[in-house]
């Protein structure tokens, strides 16, 4: 069984926008925040009101409304925006961006975490980008820029050169 759906009212998705404009510049989120559990956040911007959602959710599991596209993470740490995420946001992130080169680009689609020393006050979720592409977040910590690229998303080895 999946945990509940929560359907963010406007104080709680005003908070979540909040932690968006620090991190990433983000200014406006266009559509339902739902909450599945304790971190998954989708962007719902379908004709269903809350209370028919609610309704549904009732009647049928649903395991997912919307798209996928942030991960709250506790702590200090905020939020991690999916690969999905930073593109439905492309258009206003413009904060916390790490653009890679043509051999980072490479190795991070492989999954490869990036040895890249962050001073402390840089540190945390970073957008990756790729010439006019994101791929979604990393997390730069004082040594390296962790990968979240999903195992069946990466690219396999023994490919030539990707980029």
């Amino acid at each position: 069984m999946y945990p509940q759906l929560q359907i963010l009212n406007s104080k709680e998705s005003a908070k979540i926008l909040e932690t968006l404009r620090e991190q990433f510049g983000i200014t406006e989120i266009l559509g339902k925040i739902i909450q599945r559990g304790a971190e998954r956040l989708f962007l719902y911007q379908g004709n269903l009101n809350s209370e028919q959602i609610r309704k549904l959710e009732q009647t049928i599991p649903i395991e997912r409304i919307g798209v996928y596209f942030a991960k709250i993470v506790p702590g200090e740490e905020g939020i991690r925006l999916s690969i999905d995420g930073t593109h439905i946001f492309k258009e206003q992130i413009t904060k916390n961006i790490f653009e890679l080169t043509d051999k980072q680009a490479e190795s991070y689609l492989k999954g490869e975490e990036l040895q890249i020393k962050t001073p402390e006050q840089e540190k945390g979720f970073k957008v990756i980008k790729y010439k006019n592409d994101f791929w979604g977040c990393g997390k730069a910590s004082l040594e390296k820029i962790s990968n979240f690229i999903p195992k069946q998303r990466r690219v396999k080895l023994g490919r030539n050169t990707l980029v």
